[in-house]
C-alpha cells in the first residue's frame, strides 16, 4: 500500500504507522485554537444545561476547535517538510472562564512505504 492510497498526509496518535517507516524525524510540530462561546452559543448552552444532557452548542464548538488544531498541526508539519505527525496529543485547557484553549502537538515526520 501506498502512502498515497491511505492519504496525501497522515497525522496519528501512535508513534509509528503499519507499513510505513520513518525516513526522517523533523522536530516537533504544534496547532493552537483559543475559542469562545459567544452570546448565542451561551444562552443556548444555558437552555440545554436546564434540561440535562448534553450541551450540543459548546459540543459543536469543541469540535469546530478540535479540527482547527490539527490543521494548523499540519500546515506547521507541512512547512517543516513532513508528510506526517505521529504521536500526536491533543489536549484541552481553559485558560480564561469561558475560554478554551485546544492543542494539537506532535513529531513532524517524512514516511515511506517499507
Amino acid at each position: 500500500m501506498s502512502m498515497s492510497a491511505v492519504s496525501d498526509f497522515l497525522i496519528v496518535t501512535t508513534p509509528s504507522l503499519p507499513g510505513f517507516r520513518v525516513k526522517k524525524v523533523l522536530g516537533v510540530a504544534s496547532g493552537l485554537t483559543a475559542r469562545t462561546r459567544g452570546i448565542g452559543g451561551k444562552f443556548v448552552a444555558g437552555l440545554q444545561s436546564l434540561a440535562g444532557g448534553e450541551v450540543s452548542a459548546f459540543t459543536m464548538e469543541m469540535e469546530k476547535a478540535r479540527v482547527e488544531a490539527l490543521q494548523r498541526l499540519k500546515d506547521n508539519a507541512t512547512r517543516l517538510g513532513a508528510n506526517a505527525v505521529v504521536g500526536v496529543d491533543v489536549e484541552t485547557t481553559e485558560i480564561f472562564q469561558g475560554t478554551v484553549l485546544v492543542s494539537a502537538t506532535g513529531t513532524a515526520v517524512v514516511l515511506e512505504p517499507e
